[in-house]
C-alpha cells in the first residue's frame, strides 16, 4: 500500500485535475480516474489507503452502493466523499456505509484546506491502526521490560 497515496475518483474532469494538482503539491502520490472499474481494481490491490470520491462519480450506481462495494473490497479504506448538497436520507445512507468524512465540493482554497485536513486525519488514523496491528517481537518486548 502506498504510504501517502490518494486515489481521486470523480466524474468531473476539471475537479479531478485541480484536486490532483493540489494534493501532488502537498507531497501526496496521486492517482486519478473516472472509471469505476479502475477504482475497484486499485482498491482491491490495496494500492492506496485514501479515496476522494466524487458523489456523481458513476451514473449507473448510487454513491451509497459505491461506498458499500468499496468497503467490501477493503475495510480499511478511508473514503472521503466530496459532494454537492444532498438530501439528509441520502447522506445518512452513505454515512452508514462507512465513509471517513464528507465534504462539500470545494469552491475556494479554504475549501481544499478542509479536504486536506480530512486526508491528513485519515492517514493519521491509518498509521495508528497499522502500528497497533503490527505483530510484537517477543525478544524485543523482553528487552524493553528488563
Amino acid at each position: 500500500m502506498s504510504a501517502r497515496g490518494i486515489l481521486i475518483a470523480d466524474g468531473d474532469t476539471r475537479q479531478r485535475s485541480e484536486m490532483a494538482e493540489y494534493f501532488s503539491r502537498q507531497g501526496y502520490q496521486v492517482e486519478t480516474t473516472n472509471s469505476a472499474v479502475h477504482a475497484f481494481c486499485t482498491i482491491l490491490q490495496k494500492k492506496t489507503p485514501v479515496l476522494l470520491l466524487g458523489s456523481d462519480f458513476d451514473q449507473k450506481m448510487s454513491s451509497a452502493e459505491m461506498v458499500n462495494l468499496l468497503k467490501m473490497c477493503n475495510r480499511q479504506l478511508a473514503i472521503i466523499l466530496v459532494s454537492e448538497q444532498m438530501l439528509l436520507p441520502q447522506a445518512v445512507k452513505i454515512r452508514e456505509g462507512g465513509i471517513f468524512y464528507q465534504a462539500l465540493r470545494p469552491e475556494s482554497m479554504d475549501d481544499r484546506k478542509e479536504i486536506r485536513q480530512a486526508v491528513e486525519c485519515a492517514f493519521d488514523k491509518i498509521n495508528r491502526t497499522s502500528r497497533r496491528d503490527k505483530p510484537v517481537n517477543r525478544s524485543q518486548k523482553k528487552e524493553e521490560l528488563s
